[in-house]
């Protein structure tokens, strides 16, 4: 275009023509293909028109697109061994004026790497370039505040004002006329091709070349799971928050309005959570305990209220054990990942599972008590406090952390495979339906949520019968002190592996209204408290 400076990635993703000598549309936001930006096709301000009509051949698209990323891939193939490593992406993109960091080029191996060898075949560098197109495609729906389908200089200040950096509009406008790309003293390329003081979604696609897109804030705000989801288990893994959610305080009210909705959920569920405690406990081949017959039993021996016996600290603990475990998680990222950058999954569990285990070590004679005040009978205790003084009088101290190894083995099955679920079922929702938005919607959160609540709970349920009968070995009469593993072979031996799974039912039923009031709870919360939606 006269007078525009013309981006030096333009050699790369230039206009084509199909073999059949068809010009190509203008792709339009959110329906272009990868191939296009990535290896030739639409680049911002090339190709044809708006008037311009595809040839409408598949096959011929599909070859020429398959004909320009094998093009681009042996352009960056530098030593020729059919394989991309990170010098050969070093040199073969600055031959080509898309210069990046080495900390991004090893992103880039990472994220495309799917055998681990090092290196991209051509099949994970096509794969990469697919899914790196759809997260471009959402963090340019979320600049785009106008849904104009271009960015201006007003979007792009508000857009990093919601990341917690301030800039002036003139800044803004330099930023969309010229930015520099890797190192500082590498050639220097445009975004805004066609100087008009906007940036399409082509312009926007072609300058990402190859760049690694992380962090896409409009994720982190749509797809919060443990801070929402209570299920009366609170072994989950952290969520991330943006850094405007950081810096603006949004973070403190979001974990007081998952907190308010944790007591209500919990609240709600009480009378199943006591039942499965007392399955767990009492129920056996000779005292077949079933649900209807559960709930009779504690209302003849307490009244209705006994129904909610335990839930009291079951709550306390919810403000202690949250607060611990997102201070403990945020150090620990520190250790293990640099600032400003989301972990990845493996590494978010290490973190979330050590802080879980920290938060569960400092309010673990609360779960004790719990289940101590869940089991009693009418007129055992006059309350919390208490139930306490007998355990520590009676027992000793070391009773007050009785089942504390099963419960902290239960962690990392719990945790690992509720975040495995989540994080899969996220993905395939993004990769399928995240065009315009990342916001999933009230239903397909919440299927998520359950989904990956109920696989954890029911990988680790085991450890989680066996630490609450650890509990509460001092409050039956008569019952022996054993360890874990006897307990473990003297269920298998009189029950079966059925035994382990005492109690299953009503935590299962409670998944879905626990679910459900703790997510409706917490947006009314977060309103109260002016956290606003987006």
């Amino acid at each position: 275009m006269p007078g525009a400076r013309r981006s030096l990635a333009s050699p790369v993703v230039s206009g084509v023509l199909c073999p059949c000598g068809s010009p190509r549309a203008a792709a339009a936001p959110g329906t272009a293909s990868v191939t296009d930006g990535a290896a030739g096709g639409g680049g911002g301000g090339s190709g044809a028109g708006p008037g311009a009509v595809p040839c409408g051949r598949a096959l011929c698209e599909a070859s020429e697109q398959e004909r320009r990323l094998r093009a681009l891939f042996q352009k960056l193939d530098v030593n020729r061994d059919g394989a991309l490593c990170i010098h050969d992406l070093a040199v073969g993109l600055g031959r080509l004026g898309l210069h990046r960091t080495e900390l991004d080029l090893l992103k880039i191996v990472k994220a495309g790497d799917k055998d681990l060898d090092g290196q991209l075949d051509f099949e994970e560098f096509v794969h990469y370039l697919q899914d790196h197109e759809k997260k471009l495609r959402l963090v340019f729906k979320s600049l785009d505040k106008k849904n104009d389908g271009r960015i201006d200089a007003q979007e792009i200040v508000q857009s990093l004002r919601d990341l917690g950096v301030k800039i002036s509009e003139q800044q803004a406008e330099k930023i969309l006329k010229r930015i520099r790309t890797g190192h500082f003293w590498g050639p220097v390329t445009y975004m805004d091709k066609n100087g008009t003081m906007t940036i399409d979604w082509n312009e926007w696609r072609d300058y990402h070349l190859l760049h690694p897109v992380e962090n896409i804030p409009e994720i982190i705000l749509y797809w919060k799971h443990s801070t929402i989801f209570d299920v009366g288990e609170n072994l989950t893994v952290p969520d991330e928050f943006t850094v405007e959610e950081r810096q603006t305080g949004m973070w403190w009210r979001h974990l007081v309005a998952g907190g308010g909705a944790g007591a209500v959920s919990r609240t709600c569920t009480a009378p199943l959570d006591r039942l499965k405690v007392l399955m767990q406990v009492h129920a056996s081949r000779s005292n077949n305990m079933c649900i209807i017959g559960g709930f009779t039993q504690m209302i003849r021996e307490g009244g209705p209220r006994s129904l909610w016996r335990g839930n009291g600290i079951n709550v306390l603990k919810i403000a202690p054990e949250s607060a611990i475990k997102f201070m403990a998680y945020e150090q620990i990222k520190r250790f293990i990942g640099t600032d400003q950058e989301m972990l990845r999954i493996h590494e978010r569990l290490l973190a979330g599972s050590l802080a879980g285990a920290i938060a569960q070590s400092s309010i673990y004679p609360m779960e004790v008590l719990k289940t101590r005040m869940a089991l009693r009978k009418t007129g055992q205790y006059s309350g919390m406090l208490d139930c306490a003084k007998n355990i520590l009088s009676k027992e000793g101290m070391a009773a007050f952390y009785k089942g504390y190894i099963p419960n902290m083995l239960g962690i990392i099955p719990y945790a690992g495979i509720d975040l495995a679920v989540y994080e899969t079922l996220k993905n395939a929702w993004l990769q399928r339906y995240a065009v315009n938005s990342a916001d999933p919607g009230v239903f397909v959160l919440l299927a998520c949520g359950t989904i990956s609540s109920t696989c954890g709970q029911l990988a680790s349920y085991p450890l989680a019968l066996v630490r609450t009968r650890m509990q509460a070995q001092a409050s039956v009469e008569g019952a022996p002190e054993v360890t874990m593993r006897g307990l473990f072979k003297h269920i298998l031996k009189t029950e079966g592996a059925f035994g382990l799974y005492r109690g299953l039912a009503p935590n299962f039923m409670k998944v879905i209204p626990a679910v459900s009031i703790s997510y409706v709870v917490y947006e009314n919360l977060k309103m109260t408290l002016g956290v606003q939606s987006r």
